[in-house]
């Protein structure tokens, strides 16, 4: 007998890092992360809880969007103390102006964690320990930190199955300007 396929509660929609990124922040998040909460690869959220029925929407203006988009570099710009956690925060104008822009497209799907973001879009690679172990973690990391840029490749769209996340769709940018 096969279990019943989870239904999502949200939809998320993440900004797709490079390959070498995206295996440089797992590693982190699966040292530093709790294990039994570390159900994720390392990931930047644009937008936190779409609702599901707006799928079609979401993929449709998602694809739009990567497809006039050019692969562009995000700054990993510092350390950020989330309190219970550590990230790295991530500095990018043309980032922002996309979020932006779907933003406007959504305006009537935003909860209010979407609708009242102030950024900065970071990676999280330690959350939901206590405080001092986060501020332990953040000046071991900061210990010779320098900024750096990483690519960002393309828009994901995902389930969210109440802790466990399904990728629904990839929207890769384009590789160069048309």
């Amino acid at each position: 007998m096969s279990l019943p396929e989870e239904i999502p509660t949200a939809l998320i929609v993440t900004l797709q890092m490079d390959a070498h990124a995206a295996a440089r922040f797992t590693g982190l998040r699966r040292t530093y992360f709790p294990p039994e909460r570390n159900w994720l690869d390392a990931h930047i959220t644009l937008f936190h809880a779409l609702p599901p029925a707006s799928s079609e929407a979401v993929l449709r203006d998602c694809a739009e969007a990567a497809a006039a988009t050019v692969v562009f570099p995000l700054r990993v710009a510092r350390l950020h103390f989330l309190g219970a956690g550590v990230a790295f925060a991530l500095s990018s104008d043309h980032a922002v102006n996309l979020r932006e822009a779907l933003s406007h497209r959504w305006t009537s799907l935003l909860g209010p964690q979407d609708r009242n973001w102030r950024g900065p879009l970071h990676v999280t690679v330690q959350n939901k320990v206590h405080h001092s172990a986060a501020r332990r973690l953040q000046a071991q990391l900061e210990a010779g930190f320098t900024p750096y840029d990483i690519g960002a490749v393309g828009l994901q769209v995902w389930h969210y199955l109440g802790g466990p996340w399904r990728l629904l769709a990839s929207f890769p940018f384009a590789l160069q300007a048309a």
